[in-house]
């Protein structure tokens, strides 16, 4: 399913989406971590759930300062994110790593569109154009990774 974050009139709109998915994206990592049979798979994952933390923690920090009260969980999508794991789960690690890699085309579009939105100052974009790295890594890894199981 394709994300429409990115896509908002304003900042605040845009930073109450961001935190959205990424508690949807952690949500989804955690039902990874708990799916995945081989370890250093989870370890890896584990670490780039630290990521998506991370990214909440400033998305937090940016909803505080534009005084905009931030979601505390994911909206819907998360049964999405995490229903496509579920169900790569029968397949085996590959298909999760697959499913995830999905799920990271949404977090890179997102990152794509935040960083280029009109109201966005250079802190902000800054911000943005980090977690676009480290989604694009996430997803590169989960691709190359699935592709070699």
């Amino acid at each position: 399913m394709a994300t429409t974050v990115g896509k908002e009139g304003d900042i605040e709109g845009l930073v109450v989406d961001l935190i959205s998915l990424e508690h949807d994206a952690i949500a989804a990592y955690e039902s990874s971590i708990e799916k995945l049979s081989d370890t250093a798979l989870s370890s890896q994952i584990a670490e780039f759930r630290a990521d998506h933390l991370q990214h909440l923690e400033v998305l937090q920090e940016m909803a505080r300062e534009l005084s905009i009260e931030a979601p505390t969980s994911g909206d819907a999508k998360e049964w999405l994110t995490t229903g496509k794991i579920a169900l790569a789960n029968l397949a085996g690690d590959a298909a999760i790593l697959k499913a995830m890699k999905t799920n990271e085309d949404d977090t890179v579009t997102a990152y794509e569109r935040a960083s280029q939105h009109p109201d966005a100052i250079a802190k902000s974009r800054g911000f943005f154009d980090k977690a676009l790295a480290d989604e694009r890594r996430h997803r590169e890894w989960m691709d190359r990774t699935a592709s070699a199981l």
